[in-house]
């Protein structure tokens, strides 16, 4: 079986966790003690900031 790539740093996950509020949870369970919830809040973040870079870059391509 073939590793996964990471796609998300370890920085950044702490950081959304961090605004979830489950770091502490994430420090003292590791990530398996964050609910189920919490992760789907965690993917939602990541996407949304990755549209948003996105289109930022986008806007600053044009722009030029």
């Amino acid at each position: 079986m073939s590793r996964r790539r990471r796609i998300m740093s370890d920085a950044l996950k702490y950081e959304f966790a961090k605004e979830l509020g489950v770091k502490e949870t994430v420090d003292r369970e590791g990530w398996g003690g964050v609910s189920s919830r919490n992760c789907g809040n965690l993917v939602r973040m990541a996407i949304e900031r990755a549209e948003k870079s996105m289109a930022q870059s986008s806007d600053f391509k044009t722009d030029s």
